[in-house]
């Protein structure tokens, strides 16, 4: 079973940046599956981040997200990065990463019930 820890949360002021990665732990994340970031903020459902396909090719982000955080992959080394700039107050959540239930998708999915695996999650508070 995969475990995966995800790092690099913190303070940072609005307009700063952060990067966040998650490394598997036990067992190798399969690079036949694609590789999710989510987030919850308090008293708000998990949702959708960004994703990045099984081979690193695609990606695909919330729109609250685009132009200003990267989603990146090195199944070499087993991790998952995710790029953070230009935070802003609303970005404050605890951050997850999470692998795909099924391998090859041709689409990245957005829904979490799509993901099985999961980290504890980073926390990231972003002050005005």
């Amino acid at each position: 079973q995969v475990q995966l820890v995800e790092s690099g949360g913190g303070l940072v002021q609005a307009g700063g940046s952060l990067r966040l990665s998650c490394a598997a732990t036990s067992g190798p994340i399969s690079n036949t599956r694609d590789m999710g970031w989510f987030r919850q903020a308090p008293g708000k459902e998990r949702e959708f981040v960004a994703g990045i396909s099984w081979n690193g090719a695609t990606t695909h982000y919330a729109d609250s997200v685009k132009g200003r955080f990267t989603v990146s992959r090195e199944n070499a080394k087993d991790t998952v990065d995710l790029q953070m700039n230009s935070l802003k107050p609303e970005d404050t959540a605890v951050y997850y990463c999470a692998v795909g239930k099924s391998p090859w998708r041709r689409a990245i999915a957005v829904d979490k019930d799509e993901y099985d695996y999961w980290g504890q999650g980073t926390q990231v508070i972003v002050s005005a």
